[in-house]
Protein backbone atom coordinates (compact mmCIF):
# COMPACT_ATOMS: atom_id res chain seq x y z
CA UNK A 1 0.00 0.00 0.00
CA UNK A 2 1.13 3.37 -1.11
CA UNK A 3 2.63 5.77 1.82
CA UNK A 4 -0.34 8.30 1.21
CA UNK A 5 -2.82 5.29 1.71
CA UNK A 6 -1.06 4.60 4.87
CA UNK A 7 -1.56 8.24 6.11
CA UNK A 8 -5.71 7.85 5.03
CA UNK A 9 -6.00 4.78 6.44
CA UNK A 10 -4.66 6.02 9.97
CA UNK A 11 -6.47 9.38 9.35
CA UNK A 12 -9.79 7.63 9.13
CA UNK A 13 -8.90 5.41 12.02
CA UNK A 14 -8.17 8.45 14.20
CA UNK A 15 -11.83 9.88 12.60
CA UNK A 16 -13.58 6.95 13.73
CA UNK A 17 -12.47 7.59 16.86
CA UNK A 18 -12.78 10.87 17.69
CA UNK A 19 -16.91 10.58 16.39
CA UNK A 20 -17.10 8.27 19.88
CA UNK A 21 -15.57 11.41 21.90
CA UNK A 22 -18.74 13.14 21.60
CA UNK A 23 -20.71 11.51 23.42
CA UNK A 24 -18.14 10.79 25.66
CA UNK A 25 -16.96 14.02 26.68
CA UNK A 26 -21.13 15.42 26.71
CA UNK A 27 -21.37 12.60 29.55
CA UNK A 28 -18.36 14.10 31.31
CA UNK A 29 -19.23 17.91 30.83
CA UNK A 30 -22.49 17.30 33.65
CA UNK A 31 -19.95 16.46 35.87
CA UNK A 32 -16.85 18.67 35.44
CA UNK A 33 -15.90 21.81 33.52
CA UNK A 34 -14.12 22.02 30.07
CA UNK A 35 -10.82 22.75 32.07
CA UNK A 36 -10.77 19.99 34.65
CA UNK A 37 -11.68 17.53 31.46
CA UNK A 38 -8.70 18.65 29.87
CA UNK A 39 -6.54 18.43 32.71
CA UNK A 40 -7.54 14.88 33.83
CA UNK A 41 -7.68 13.68 30.26
CA UNK A 42 -4.13 14.64 29.28
CA UNK A 43 -2.45 13.63 32.54
CA UNK A 44 -4.15 10.35 32.05
CA UNK A 45 -1.96 10.07 28.44
CA UNK A 46 0.96 11.46 29.94
CA UNK A 47 1.70 8.76 32.28
CA UNK A 48 2.06 6.94 29.18
CA UNK A 49 3.60 9.46 27.23
CA UNK A 50 6.09 11.10 29.62
CA UNK A 51 9.10 8.15 28.99
CA UNK A 52 8.74 9.40 25.24
CA UNK A 53 10.57 12.80 26.44
CA UNK A 54 13.76 10.95 27.09
CA UNK A 55 15.77 11.03 23.49
CA UNK A 56 13.34 13.96 22.46
CA UNK A 57 14.82 15.93 19.44
CA UNK A 58 14.60 20.27 19.78
CA UNK A 59 12.09 20.12 16.59
CA UNK A 60 10.24 17.42 18.08
CA UNK A 61 10.04 19.13 21.45
CA UNK A 62 9.27 22.89 19.59
CA UNK A 63 6.75 21.56 16.98
CA UNK A 64 4.82 19.44 19.98
CA UNK A 65 4.35 21.72 22.16
CA UNK A 66 3.23 24.58 19.78
CA UNK A 67 0.75 22.23 18.32
CA UNK A 68 -0.48 21.34 21.27
CA UNK A 69 -1.31 24.98 22.35
CA UNK A 70 -3.27 24.95 19.27
CA UNK A 71 -4.88 21.94 20.26
CA UNK A 72 -5.83 23.14 23.85
CA UNK A 73 -7.79 25.97 22.37
CA UNK A 74 -9.49 24.13 20.18
CA UNK A 75 -10.32 21.33 22.61
CA UNK A 76 -11.09 23.82 25.26
CA UNK A 77 -13.44 26.05 22.93
CA UNK A 78 -14.96 22.42 21.69
CA UNK A 79 -16.24 21.00 25.16
CA UNK A 80 -17.22 24.75 26.60
CA UNK A 81 -19.38 24.47 23.31
CA UNK A 82 -20.70 20.50 24.03
CA UNK A 83 -21.63 21.87 27.47
CA UNK A 84 -24.22 24.04 26.09
CA UNK A 85 -25.13 22.03 22.66
CA UNK A 86 -26.07 18.87 21.79
CA UNK A 87 -23.49 15.59 20.62
CA UNK A 88 -24.64 15.98 17.26
CA UNK A 89 -24.68 19.39 16.46
CA UNK A 90 -21.17 20.12 17.95
CA UNK A 91 -19.78 17.14 16.07
CA UNK A 92 -21.23 18.91 12.97
CA UNK A 93 -20.13 22.22 13.72
CA UNK A 94 -17.07 21.09 14.15
CA UNK A 95 -16.93 19.41 10.69
CA UNK A 96 -16.77 22.34 9.17
CA UNK A 97 -13.37 22.03 9.07
CA UNK A 98 -13.33 20.62 5.93
CA UNK A 99 -14.35 24.16 4.76
CA UNK A 100 -12.01 26.41 6.83
CA UNK A 101 -9.42 24.59 6.15
CA UNK A 102 -8.83 25.85 2.51
CA UNK A 103 -10.23 29.10 2.88
CA UNK A 104 -7.38 29.51 5.70
CA UNK A 105 -4.76 28.06 2.82
CA UNK A 106 -6.07 30.10 0.55
CA UNK A 107 -6.04 33.52 2.50
CA UNK A 108 -2.84 32.77 4.51
CA UNK A 109 -0.73 30.26 2.14
CA UNK A 110 -1.44 31.05 -1.32
CA UNK A 111 -2.57 27.86 -2.11
CA UNK A 112 -4.51 26.81 -4.96
CA UNK A 113 -7.00 23.93 -4.92
CA UNK A 114 -8.58 22.16 -8.41
CA UNK A 115 -12.23 21.93 -9.13
CA UNK A 116 -12.72 18.15 -7.91
CA UNK A 117 -11.58 18.95 -4.56
CA UNK A 118 -13.70 21.85 -3.84
CA UNK A 119 -16.49 20.04 -5.66
CA UNK A 120 -15.77 17.33 -2.73
CA UNK A 121 -15.64 20.31 -0.44
CA UNK A 122 -19.00 21.35 -1.41
CA UNK A 123 -20.70 17.73 -1.38
CA UNK A 124 -18.88 17.07 2.14
CA UNK A 125 -20.44 20.81 3.45
CA UNK A 126 -23.92 20.00 1.98
CA UNK A 127 -24.09 16.81 3.82
CA UNK A 128 -23.12 18.65 7.07
CA UNK A 129 -25.83 20.94 6.78
CA UNK A 130 -28.51 18.09 6.21
CA UNK A 131 -27.07 16.17 9.27
CA UNK A 132 -27.31 19.80 10.92
CA UNK A 133 -31.28 18.62 11.11
CA UNK A 134 -32.43 20.16 14.64
CA UNK A 135 -34.72 23.16 14.61
CA UNK A 136 -32.95 24.98 17.64
CA UNK A 137 -31.75 28.24 16.54
CA UNK A 138 -27.86 28.69 16.50
CA UNK A 139 -26.85 29.05 19.71
CA UNK A 140 -23.52 30.26 22.38
CA UNK A 141 -22.53 26.14 22.39
CA UNK A 142 -22.45 26.62 18.12
CA UNK A 143 -20.44 29.86 18.22
CA UNK A 144 -18.05 28.31 20.32
CA UNK A 145 -17.44 25.23 18.66
CA UNK A 146 -17.22 27.15 15.79
CA UNK A 147 -14.49 28.73 17.46
CA UNK A 148 -12.83 25.54 18.05
CA UNK A 149 -13.43 24.22 14.49
CA UNK A 150 -11.40 27.59 13.46
CA UNK A 151 -7.93 26.69 15.75
CA UNK A 152 -8.56 23.00 14.64
CA UNK A 153 -8.11 23.75 10.51
CA UNK A 154 -5.01 25.91 12.10
CA UNK A 155 -3.70 22.99 13.44
CA UNK A 156 -4.31 20.51 10.94
CA UNK A 157 -2.36 23.18 8.69
CA UNK A 158 0.27 23.72 11.17
CA UNK A 159 1.03 19.19 11.20
CA UNK A 160 0.94 19.46 7.49
CA UNK A 161 3.60 22.34 7.52
CA UNK A 162 5.74 20.51 10.30
CA UNK A 163 5.77 17.71 7.81
CA UNK A 164 7.03 19.60 4.97
CA UNK A 165 9.94 21.70 6.64
CA UNK A 166 11.18 18.14 8.56
CA UNK A 167 10.78 15.83 5.83
CA UNK A 168 14.48 15.15 5.14
CA UNK A 169 14.69 14.08 8.76
CA UNK A 170 10.97 13.20 9.84
CA UNK A 171 10.18 13.91 13.08
CA UNK A 172 8.93 10.79 15.45
CA UNK A 173 5.39 10.92 16.12
CA UNK A 174 5.59 9.28 19.19
CA UNK A 175 7.54 11.83 20.44
CA UNK A 176 5.54 14.86 19.33
CA UNK A 177 2.52 13.37 20.97
CA UNK A 178 4.21 13.26 24.19
CA UNK A 179 5.29 16.82 23.79
CA UNK A 180 1.71 17.68 22.95
CA UNK A 181 0.48 16.02 26.03
CA UNK A 182 2.96 18.04 27.73
CA UNK A 183 1.63 21.30 26.42
CA UNK A 184 -1.86 20.47 27.24
CA UNK A 185 -1.63 19.75 30.89
CA UNK A 186 0.47 22.21 31.65
CA UNK A 187 -2.11 25.04 29.82
CA UNK A 188 -4.87 23.77 31.64
CA UNK A 189 -2.97 23.09 34.90
CA UNK A 190 -1.76 26.76 34.66
CA UNK A 191 -5.88 27.70 33.80
CA UNK A 192 -7.46 26.28 36.71
CA UNK A 193 -4.90 27.31 39.06
CA UNK A 194 -6.11 31.07 37.71
CA UNK A 195 -9.60 29.73 38.07
CA UNK A 196 -9.07 28.47 41.86
CA UNK A 197 -7.61 31.48 43.00
CA UNK A 198 -11.00 33.53 41.78
CA UNK A 199 -14.05 33.93 43.76
CA UNK A 200 -15.61 30.64 42.99
CA UNK A 201 -13.18 28.49 44.84
CA UNK A 202 -13.23 25.96 42.03
CA UNK A 203 -10.29 24.68 39.69
CA UNK A 204 -8.27 21.89 40.89
CA UNK A 205 -9.09 22.35 44.37
CA UNK A 206 -12.42 21.24 43.26
CA UNK A 207 -11.68 18.24 41.56
CA UNK A 208 -10.73 15.74 44.47
CA UNK A 209 -14.44 15.86 45.95
CA UNK A 210 -15.67 16.00 42.12
CA UNK A 211 -14.00 13.09 40.97
CA UNK A 212 -14.88 10.89 44.39
CA UNK A 213 -19.12 11.42 42.77
CA UNK A 214 -17.96 10.16 39.58
CA UNK A 215 -20.23 7.60 38.70
CA UNK A 216 -18.14 4.39 36.86
CA UNK A 217 -19.43 5.11 33.06
CA UNK A 218 -17.67 8.71 33.19
CA UNK A 219 -14.67 6.88 34.79
CA UNK A 220 -14.67 4.24 31.89
CA UNK A 221 -15.19 7.62 29.45
CA UNK A 222 -12.08 9.62 31.16
CA UNK A 223 -9.97 6.32 30.75
CA UNK A 224 -10.90 6.25 27.39
CA UNK A 225 -10.73 9.83 26.33
CA UNK A 226 -7.15 9.49 28.29
CA UNK A 227 -5.96 6.32 26.63
CA UNK A 228 -7.23 6.08 22.64
CA UNK A 229 -8.63 9.36 22.26
CA UNK A 230 -5.51 11.05 23.35
CA UNK A 231 -1.87 8.92 23.13
CA UNK A 232 -2.96 6.58 20.25
CA UNK A 233 -5.09 9.15 18.41
CA UNK A 234 -2.61 12.12 18.39
CA UNK A 235 -0.19 9.71 17.72
CA UNK A 236 -2.03 8.30 14.44
CA UNK A 237 -2.85 11.91 13.62
CA UNK A 238 0.38 13.12 13.73
CA UNK A 239 1.78 10.04 11.95
CA UNK A 240 -0.93 9.92 8.98
CA UNK A 241 -0.48 13.72 8.15
CA UNK A 242 3.43 13.08 7.64
CA UNK A 243 2.06 11.25 4.75
CA UNK A 244 -1.67 13.00 3.54
CA UNK A 245 -2.19 17.23 2.56
CA UNK A 246 -4.09 19.09 5.17
CA UNK A 247 -6.87 19.37 2.18
CA UNK A 248 -7.44 15.58 2.20
CA UNK A 249 -7.11 15.39 5.57
CA UNK A 250 -9.81 17.90 6.23
CA UNK A 251 -12.37 15.82 4.14
CA UNK A 252 -11.43 12.95 6.05
CA UNK A 253 -12.17 14.69 9.11
CA UNK A 254 -15.35 15.33 7.34
CA UNK A 255 -16.63 11.84 8.14
CA UNK A 256 -16.33 12.72 12.21
CA UNK A 257 -20.20 13.82 12.39
CA UNK A 258 -21.06 10.72 10.97
CA UNK A 259 -19.70 8.10 13.42
CA UNK A 260 -20.68 10.86 15.85
CA UNK A 261 -24.11 10.76 14.92
CA UNK A 262 -23.77 6.67 14.84
CA UNK A 263 -22.46 6.49 18.45
CA UNK A 264 -24.92 9.35 20.10
CA UNK A 265 -27.89 7.82 18.74
CA UNK A 266 -26.45 3.96 20.26
CA UNK A 267 -25.28 5.89 23.68
CA UNK A 268 -27.60 8.96 24.19
CA UNK A 269 -30.43 7.62 22.10
CA UNK A 270 -29.55 10.98 19.85
CA UNK A 271 -31.32 10.31 16.34
CA UNK A 272 -30.76 10.81 12.67
CA UNK A 273 -34.00 11.59 10.13
CA UNK A 274 -33.97 10.99 6.57
CA UNK A 275 -32.22 14.12 5.67
CA UNK A 276 -29.40 12.90 8.16
CA UNK A 277 -28.97 9.75 6.90
CA UNK A 278 -28.75 11.18 3.24
CA UNK A 279 -26.26 13.94 4.67
CA UNK A 280 -24.27 11.25 6.03
CA UNK A 281 -23.87 9.39 2.84
CA UNK A 282 -22.91 12.69 1.12
CA UNK A 283 -19.73 12.54 3.41
CA UNK A 284 -18.61 9.65 2.42
CA UNK A 285 -19.03 10.19 -1.24
CA UNK A 286 -17.06 13.20 -0.59
CA UNK A 287 -14.46 11.69 0.87
CA UNK A 288 -14.45 8.80 -2.14
CA UNK A 289 -14.11 11.72 -4.88
CA UNK A 290 -11.65 13.65 -3.26
CA UNK A 291 -9.53 10.84 -3.80
CA UNK A 292 -9.26 11.28 -7.23
CA UNK A 293 -7.63 13.96 -8.47
CA UNK A 294 -4.33 15.30 -6.97
CA UNK A 295 -5.21 17.68 -3.79
CA UNK A 296 -2.86 20.82 -4.62
CA UNK A 297 -1.72 22.53 -7.27
CA UNK A 298 1.32 25.60 -5.58
CA UNK A 299 0.54 28.99 -6.55
CA UNK A 300 3.44 29.33 -8.67
CA UNK A 301 2.39 26.52 -10.91
CA UNK A 302 -1.15 27.89 -10.80
CA UNK A 303 0.49 31.21 -12.42
CA UNK A 304 2.21 29.16 -14.81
Amino acid sequence: MKPERLGLVALLAVTVVWGTTFPAMKLLSAHLDALQIIWLRFVIALLVLTPLWWGMRSAERRWGCALGLLLFIAFWLQIEGLARTSSNRNAFVTGLSVLVVPLIAMAVLGRRYGWQLWAACAMACTGMALMFHENEPWNLGDTLTLGSTVFYAVYILALEECARRTAALPLRATRMAAAQASMMALASTVLLLVQGAGPEGSGLSALPPVLQQLPAAAWVALVYLGLLASVVVVTLQAWGQQRVDAMRSAIVFGLEPVFAALTAWVLLGERLGLAGVSGAALIVAALVFSQLQPAVRPAAAAQA
